[in-house]
């Protein structure tokens, strides 16, 4: 993963978005649920992004008190209707026939205006929730362009594919649920236990102490549920990073025979999120059983008492029954409180994770007025330079180099000598510790990040390629490339030759791994796109190692047009392809320890002479001479 603001810098676009990296870290243990930190601060941090798109939910809340009111009315006129009846069998008189059709037609317009007014607000409920998905989604890609690179390299992909997708997903059904339940729910109740408060306060309390006692069931069940939505959707990314490894990794694995060994670790990551979502679900399931079964208690203490004070004279029947239609009514929001508050605890745990990423340090911000480089030249000076990965452990203490306008740098050195990290530091990927960059004598740090990347290329040993066709994946390198300038960077770097034989022509179309494409045609295409965004300074990472030698020839001719009056960081493992550089700069832990042509760095037969009788020991003298 790289920062994303790369994908619209068309100079990166020239071989790769992705930057070369530095260390990674491992993710962290698994052994133990991860709880949240502050579950309440995540949910009134929610609650405010809800409340931020104020118009709409009030909208919904009217809606939602409207339709409430006026639901709530209905057993109470039911309850009338039903006193007309008994009063008329009482005193041995004909029934009011009208009156009665009258009290069951007001019932049924309320009951159908309470039906409007709950789809107005369902409807109302579902455009908020998914703009706020929405805006949440945007704000995620966007932070992920201001995030430094060593945030990636500390996070395992599918971790944060994870928290982009599934959590903000979770989070949007979990709050389309309570704002069309919870909201409502809890609306319901109070206006039931209004109408009973005013029927019987004596019935209302007995009522009222079920409620309560279903209440702190619910309460005592939520609390042990977080923990294990928090693991379930930990585990969720965990498990996403897997898949994505296993998938990008097929041929390793079957090369090296670790098809069970990726198989013993795809099960023990799914029995892991099978454990946790089973707890999670689990313990939240039992919170409305458990609730209802309380309830019930309540409803046998409220019909024998209702019956006590019909018989006493103290209530109707009509209002007992309407009573009764109010205690059953209750136990709907009771059980959509209950099954909210597990929606509840699995939408802050989501929540938080997508928060995290959000409040993750960024980059320093680019400076206010800007410096550029209208007509760079490319002349690259790097002045003491420090930089370290971890603050403990030094890698650059003090890097001089300069590469004059149109010359070829090469930078060779072992294995974690640091030559990934000097042109990593040159693009901007990590920020430096001390020193400075220089491009044409103004400081890197002086430019807009996406402005200083424009003046580069990248061509790397991984080609990337996006999913479009061959057009669009040359056309990358510059925006609003014509199409004779594809055809002419095509034939510059000898893809239009293998392109005219395809049936579809430019018209191909190709995906992320290159579709039918060979390996040398997939980095003569990187080539073809770093041409035609004519960067200034050029940055090659063993761009033919992958190559056959056939191939290897091509890509060399392409790359030796592409270098052409250009400033060239060419990061060497074979020396034979390096040694026509204008400079050749060894690198070891950090530290630039020679530099100089091929020829003089042979005759001082010092490291880099080394590493290059190395490399051809058992060659013909001749070649080992050279």
């Amino acid at each position: 993963m790289s920062e994303r603001d790369l994908s619209s810098a068309p100079a990166h676009a020239a071989g790769t978005p992705m930057p070369m990296h530095g260390p990674r870290m491992g993710p962290p243990g698994l052994g133990t649920i991860v709880r949240a930190r502050d579950p309440g601060g995540t949910l009134r941090r929610l609650a405010r992004r809800v409340g931020a798109q104020w118009p709409t939910a009030a909208v919904v809340l009217a809606c939602t008190v409207g339709s409430v009111l006026l639901g709530s009315l209905v057993p109470w006129q039911l309850g009338r209707a039903t006193d007309l009846v008994v009063a008329a069998v009482r005193a041995t008189r004909p029934v009011d026939f009208t009156g009665l059709v009258r009290g069951l037609v007001v019932a049924a317009a309320l009951q159908g205006l309470a039906v409007l007014l709950h789809a107005a607000q369902a409807w109302l409920s579902a455009a908020l929730v998914q703009d706020l998905s929405r805006t949440l989604r945007r704000q995620a890609e966007e932070k992920l362009g201001r995030l430094p690179l060593v945030w990636f390299d500390r996070q395992p992909h599918g971790e944060v594919l994870s928290r982009i997708s599934n959590d903000i997903d979770n989070v949007s059904q979990s709050l389309q649920q309570l704002l069309s339940q919870l909201l409502m729910s809890i609306l319901q109740l109070l206006a039931v236990l209004a109408m009973m408060l005013w029927l019987s306060p004596l019935l209302a309390a007995i009522a009222l102490l079920g409620l309560l006692a279903s209440l702190l069931v619910s309460r005592v069940l939520a609390q042990r549920s977080r923990p294990h939505f928090v693991d379930q959707w930990r585990w969720t990314g965990v498990l996403n990073g897997n898949v994505e490894e296993n998938y990008t990794g097929q041929t390793l694995m079957k090369v090296f025979g670790h098809q069970r060994r990726a198989r013993e670790r795809f099960e023990a990551d799914n029995v892991g999120l099978r454990d946790s979502a089973f707890d999670a679900q689990f313990v939240s399931g039992a919170i409305q059983p458990a609730m209802m079964f309380v309830g019930q208690l309540g409803f046998i203490g409220v019909v024998a008492g209702g019956a006590l004070r019909v018989l006493a004279g103290a209530m109707t029947i009509g209002a007992l029954q309407s009573f009764v239609q109010y205690i059953r009514q209750i136990n709907q929001p009771i059980g959509q409180i209950a099954g909210a508050a597990s929606v509840l605890q699995s939408a802050s745990a989501s929540a938080e994770r997508v928060f995290e990423l959000l409040d993750a340090p960024e980059l320093a911000p680019d400076p206010e007025a800007p410096a550029d480089v209208a007509a760079p030249r490319g002349h690259v000076v790097f002045e003491h330079v420090t930089f370290r990965y971890d603050p403990t452990r030094p890698l650059f203490e003090d890097v001089s180099l300069e590469a004059l306008p149109g010359q070829t740098v090469a930078i060779v050195g072992p294995t974690g000598a640091g030559k990934t990290t000097l042109v990593n530091l040159l693009m901007r990927f990590y920020e430096i510790g001390g020193g400075a960059i220089r491009l044409d004598g103004v400081d890197t740090r002086r430019f807009a990040r996406e402005a200083l990347r424009r003046h580069f290329g990248m061509v790397l040993q991984d080609t990337w390629l996006f999913s479009g066709t061959i057009r669009d994946n040359i056309a990358y390198g510059k925006d609003g490339a014509t199409e004779d300038e594809i055809v002419a960077a095509a034939r510059a770097c000898h893809v239009d030759d293998f392109v005219r034989t395809l049936p579809r022509g430019y018209d191909t179309p190709i995906d992320e791994n290159g579709g039918g494409l060979s390996t040398g045609q997939k980095q003569l295409l990187t080539i073809t796109r770093a041409f035609i965004a004519r960067p200034a300074v050029l940055i090659l990472d063993e761009a033919t190692s992958s190559v056959d030698t056939r191939t290897e020839l091509l890509v060399q001719r392409a790359m030796a047009k592409l270098r052409a009056g250009r400033t060239s960081f060419v990061i060497a493992h074979r020396l034979s392809t390096i040694r026509d550089a204008d400079t050749i700069v060894y690198m070891e832990n950090g530290n630039v320890l020679e530099r100089g042509s091929h020829i003089e760095l042979m005759a001082q037969q010092g490291r880099y002479w080394q590493l290059y009788q190395s490399q051809f020991a058992g060659a013909a003298p001749e070649h080992a001479a050279a």
